[in-house]
């Protein structure tokens, strides 16, 4: 990711962050190799977006296609979610009012972009260091999610989406400091 997606719409910023993820899911060897998730494998990352997305949008009505398995083929299964998104946010329901019970309501772009974007970026995290790469996140959309979940903090704790922070160094990156806010260790490696 060269340059900031943070001024992108939301169908343009989904492209750029899910073809970044689609980067991580082509790069990975062993899809059973532990991810900073505990409990979770590198397979595990990819379900849980593949999977999560279809059930918080049928809580608003709107029904995803499904795709090929993950437990079948992580990359195939990851690049036809990834289509059907994409197709989703820029076709004429994009615009439409969408409302979820636990999420209030949203154009549906933007309930996307919020909720579920912003999930692929962060998990994009996860898959690279359970392959052991690098993850080449922006900088700035970093610290743009940084900046909007750190007055909502408790509310995010509460819900048990993320851990305790994990420490950082004052003045660590964005990046680094944001996977250490959601519960990560940024320094954390696969076992061998």
């Amino acid at each position: 990711m060269a340059e900031s997606i943070v001024a992108l719409a939301p169908a343009d910023r989904h492209r750029v962050v899910a073809e970044g993820f689609a980067e991580q899911v082509a790069a990975v060897s062993d899809w059973d190799s532990p991810a900073p998730v505990e409990g979770w494998v590198a397979r595990d990352v990819v379900t849980h977006l593949v999977e999560w997305l279809p059930g918080f949008l049928a809580g608003g009505g709107v029904t995803l296609p499904t795709g090929p398995a993950v437990a079948d083929d992580p990359v195939s299964a990851w690049r036809a979610h990834a289509a059907v998104v994409q197709a989703l946010l820029g076709g004429p329901s994009a615009e439409d009012t969408f409302t979820h019970p636990m999420a209030g309501e949203h154009r549906l772009a933007d309930a996307v972009d919020r909720f579920y974007t912003a999930d692929v970026y962060m998990h994009t995290w996860d898959l690279a260091a359970a392959a052991g790469r690098g993850a080449g996140l922006d900088p700035d959309f970093a610290q743009s999610l940084l900046d909007g979940m750190s007055g909502i903090e408790d509310l995010l704790r509460s819900s048990g989406q993320y851990g305790p922070a994990v420490p950082v160094a004052a003045d660590a990156d964005a990046v680094t400091r944001l996977i250490g806010f959601i519960g990560r260790d940024p320094a954390w490696q696969p076992v061998c």
